[in-house]
């Protein structure tokens, strides 16, 4: 992977971040990311999802917290005009 690549891809997701939850600091883009990628495993390996939130009952709570957080800062943003 070319750094090239790898800096627009960034930018890209930052920008996703930014208008998915009006905010763009890091903590949020790894949220965004992680929401991201859980999202799209669960969709696509519903199986794998599962099996691994059965190993790690810890890890499924973390990912329910940031689902929140995305969805809490998704509607904040959404009802600032």
């Amino acid at each position: 992977m070319n750094d090239e690549f790898k800096d627009a891809f960034d930018a890209f997701v930052q920008k996703y971040a930014e208008l998915l939850t009006g905010h763009h600091d890091e903590e949020t883009i790894e949220k965004v990311k992680l929401f991201a990628l859980y999202s799209h495993i669960n969709k696509t390996m519903p199986a794998l999802a599962k099996h691994w939130v059965s190993d790690n009952p810890a890890a499924k709570e973390e990912v329910k917290k940031i689902f929140a957080d995305i969805q809490k800062m998704n509607q904040e943003h959404k009802s600032t005009p």
